[in-house]
């Protein structure tokens, strides 16, 4: 896509100590520009969960081109494997990955690759997330063309990771980590500059369930509450209760949060309906709040309605569970970042309410994500999951060497 030159990450990062870095720097230099233009098509053409056909079309043929074979999945995503196997080398490959999906959401960001699609856009970064995967991937099959991969790469394109339970558990069940030893990956993050990775070990996401309360009555007129079930203010007072008795059911240190997105019901000022529901999030800090909160939240609605003479129906979508970063994978990226960005890219990052699929791989083989910094030094601090999201270019790059690095240090050890 056309646009403005994007300069590169060398006024950053101080020059990479290492023959090893300064040699995966100037491979991924090389790609930078395609990269940036990979990453502005898969901007412009966005697609929802378990749709990104052209995204894996995309992907796939760059790779081939590269002399690679993509297995390709069913409906969308892949994976390809780089360099040699556990019988060449005694050693679990290493996966890096990569979700393809887009977001419901209108593109406001304004740029000449804006999304083509109504509605769709790639407002939390994946289009960032694949194009350094790619770029990394691109870069370890010219090491292992020329024998320098001391253990083989992964890589896994995965999709509808915007969804619940997401798609890694499809992909896991194709057999994406079979012969994997760890696994890596990167997530946007507009608060941090670019150049920036932030890293934590241990829990760096939330779990994360969809719920959803369907409230029946008799309805009525509104001058006669008392004759029917005043469904609205049953659910008023849901939104407003339950929220308050999870935090006095369950540990106030698990960070259990309960946020309603979508309150319908009704048409008419002087109708009382007779139906209603209620949409949100349940989020929990910790795995075991997690595992507790759906009893607690069930009690909570169904003696919060008991007076009103409404009846529920409680819908409890089980969603991911937090990414937890393994401690020595965390160390990996860091030594990562340090050899590549500088040493003082790396930096601790906080626990996040988000929730993310990654965590389903985290519980078959260790591993673990990093945040990268996307944002301008000096320049407005973007959200994810909003269509004004504007990513600083640098970050392509900036991911790719993290991944590609992580990959050759995790392969290398024993």
């Amino acid at each position: 896509m056309p646009g403005p030159t994007v300069p590169s990450l060398d006024s950053l990062r101080p020059a990479p100590a290492t023959a090893a870095a300064l040699r995966l720097t100037q491979l991924v230099a090389s790609l930078r520009d395609e990269l940036v233009e990979t990453r502005r098509d898969l901007h412009a053409h966005p697609e929802l969960a378990r749709t990104e056909e052209r995204t894996t079309r995309v992907v796939a043929d760059r790779l081939r081109v590269a002399g690679l074979e993509p297995h390709l999945l069913p409906g969308s995503g892949l994976v390809c494997d780089i360099g040699p196997g556990h019988a060449a080398t005694g050693r679990g490959r290493v996966a890096l990955r990569a979700d393809l999906d887009a977001l419901p959401v209108a593109d406001e960001c304004g740029l000449p690759w804006t999304s083509t699609h109504r509605g769709v856009a790639h407002a939390c970064g994946h289009d960032v997330h694949t194009t350094a995967v790619l770029g990394a991937g691109l870069a370890l099959a010219e090491l292992a063309a020329a024998g320098e991969l001391a253990a083989g790469v992964r890589l896994v394109f995965q999709p509808a990771e915007e969804v619940q339970p997401g798609g890694s558990l499809d992909v896991i069940r194709e057999g994406a980590l079979d012969g994997v030893s760890s696994i890596f990956a990167v997530h946007c993050d507009p608060k941090l500059d670019v150049g920036l990775v932030g890293t934590r070990i241990g829990p760096i996401t939330s779990a994360s369930d969809e719920v959803t309360v369907t409230f029946t009555g008799p309805g009525g007129h509104t001058s006669r509450p008392h004759l029917t079930g005043d469904l609205v203010y049953a659910m008023a007072q849901v939104v407003t209760q339950v929220p308050a008795i999870l935090g006095r059911r369950l540990d106030p240190r698990s960070g259990v949060n309960l946020t309603w997105g979508a309150v319908q019901a009704g048409v008419a000022h002087n109708v009382i309906p007779g139906s209603g529901s209620v949409r949100g999030t349940l989020r929990c800090l910790d795995v075991r709040a997690w595992e507790k909160a759906s009893q607690v939240f069930h009690d909570a609605v169904e003696q919060v309605v008991a007076p009103y003479g409404v009846e529920v129906e409680i819908r409890h979508q089980r969603g991911v569970p937090p990414v937890e970063n393994d401690e020595r994978a965390t160390g990996v990226l860091e030594a990562a970042a340090r050899d590549v960005l500088g040493e003082a890219s790396v930096t601790l990052t906080e626990q996040s309410l988000g929730g993310e699929d990654f965590a389903w791989y985290l519980q078959k083989v260790p591993g673990a994500m990093a945040r990268l910094g996307t944002r301008t030094p000096g320049g407005r601090t973007y959200d994810i999951h909003q269509g004004d999201l504007v990513v600083d270019e640098r970050a392509v790059e900036a991911g790719a060497l993290l991944l590609a690095r992580a990959a050759l240090l995790a392969g290398a050890r024993p």
